[in-house]
């Protein structure tokens, strides 16, 4: 069996949310759907991100859209991304901290690679890991 498997992020404010992802991973929005394009949508939720497709760090595909409910990001799954270059990874990871919570630190491991773990100011788990030396 083949497949491509690509995270799907349900939000409070997918727009928010994509904006940070953005500006710490760099990338672009490909396209937008709005609940406001189905027809009989209420007024209060036409503006609110129905679907959102977006590519953040060199090319990996995400998906979000808005909740009409509470979100909860404690489900145990982390987003993980994996750098070639050291500086890159210390960026990506001070990026996606800001107005977070370090988890654990950015450091070299016993195994050779730097690794940390992010939580962003959405709640999003961010393992970040440069390989080898």
């Amino acid at each position: 069996m083949k497949a491509n498997l690509t995270p799907f992020i349900s939000s409070e404010d997918a727009r928010a949310q994509a904006e940070l992802y953005l500006q710490a991973l760099g990338g672009e929005i490909q396209s937008t759907i709005t609940f406001g394009e189905i027809p009989g949508t209420p007024e209060e939720h036409k503006d609110k991100v129905m679907y959102m497709a977006m590519t953040v760090a060199g090319g990996n595909v995400l998906f979000m859209s808005d909740s009409f409910g509470p979100v909860s990001t404690n489900g145990g799954i982390a987003m993980a991304l994996s750098f070639g270059d050291e500086g890159e990874a210390r960026e990506a990871y001070a990026n996606l901290g800001k107005g977070g919570t370090d988890k654990y630190p950015f450091t070299l491991q016993p195994w050779g690679a730097y690794y940390g773990e992010v939580v962003d100011k959405f709640g999003i788990t961010w393992q970040i890991v440069k390989q080898g030396q």
